[in-house]
């Protein structure tokens, strides 16, 4: 059954580990409006994260379809960059296109396809175990994987572990993972740092709340890879080279992922408020007490 939190949870737990976060500047003020066509004339590309963007888990947002054609429309360049590890790109596009979107190949960008692509090796060939759905299908990966959910030996044989879902993860999985790691000290790789994603009914806990409770309790520091790091916006910006930073846009329903990142990849912000994080909700004390300022703050995509 899944576990839904609240967004002052989420808010919070975002806070507490900050330390962890990239460094940014922010400007001292947003501008508004009502959606990405209001700032259709101030960039060329946008870079778009997908929950509370484009969807919410199986649901596309109202309009998103229309929109992204009227951007493609007036010449502007499109990227998904999306922390949803759970899924292989050909599946991530097979998503898409049955929600109604046309992105290609190269317009997706995933953090499991960047935190496959920078797997260490491991010594003496111990297996990866994968914390990931039963079905996931792993013929992507560079190295051999083993699903953790299928066969709980691994969390003694493992040499490494690359957290991919948490769908079907309990508190006792979480205990056993940071008890092994506690014995026998291994690589924990995070493909999905988000604490939250937005679900049709409400916020579920993803890898990222996982990994971060394990490095509190034992002082570790796990590989992240996706928003709001480095490595996943690198990927990202090499898909719209020879476009001025200045002239993309971070387009997210979060402010310690989307906006953060964004800003610390040195590109614009956007933050979307009616479908995702802030759903509900006045954004500005959030803003205020974190002191992450997104470039603009629109209702919806």
């Amino acid at each position: 059954m899944t576990t839904f939190l609240s967004p002052q949870w989420a808010f919070e737990r975002y806070e507490a580990i900050r330390s962890r976060l990239p460094r940014a500047e922010f400007p001292s003020q947003s501008t508004f409006g009502q959606s990405l066509a209001d700032t259709a004339q101030h960039f060329d590309a946008y870079i778009l994260d997908a929950f509370g963007v484009l969807n919410r888990g199986e649901e596309a947002i109202a309009g998103a379809v229309d929109r992204l054609q009227e951007l493609r429309d007036l010449g502007k360049r499109l990227i998904v960059l999306t922390n949803a590890a759970s899924y292989t790109r050909v599946q991530l596009l097979e998503k898409y296109r049955r929600l109604g979107f046309d992105f290609t190949a190269d317009e997706v960008v995933s953090s499991r396809d960047v935190a496959l692509a920078s797997l260490p090796v491991l010594e003496s060939g111990a297996p990866w175990a994968a914390a990931a759905l039963a079905e996931d299908d792993f013929s992507d990966s560079p190295f051999p994987l083993h699903n953790l959910h299928l066969d709980p030996s691994l969390y003694e044989r493992a040499g490494g572990f690359l957290l991919l879902s948490s769908q079907n993860w309990s508190d006792a999985d979480t205990i056993r993972l940071r008890d092994a790691l506690r014995q026998n000290p291994r690589p924990m790789v995070v493909a999905n740092p988000d604490l939250v994603a937005p679900r049709v009914d409400g916020l579920s806990l993803e890898p990222g709340t996982i990994a971060h409770e394990i490095a509190d309790q034992l002082g570790a520091q796990p590989l992240f890879f996706g928003k709001p790091y480095k490595n996943a916006f690198d990927v990202a910006l090499a898909r719209l080279a020879g476009i001025p930073k200045s002239r993309i846009a971070m387009v997210g329903d979060t402010l310690h992922t989307d906006v953060l990142g964004g800003a610390a990849a040195g590109i614009g912000t956007i933050l979307i408020t009616r479908h995702g994080l802030f759903r509900g909700l006045e954004v500005d004390p959030f803003i205020q007490a974190s002191g992450i300022c997104p470039n603009w703050v629109v209702e919806t995509t």
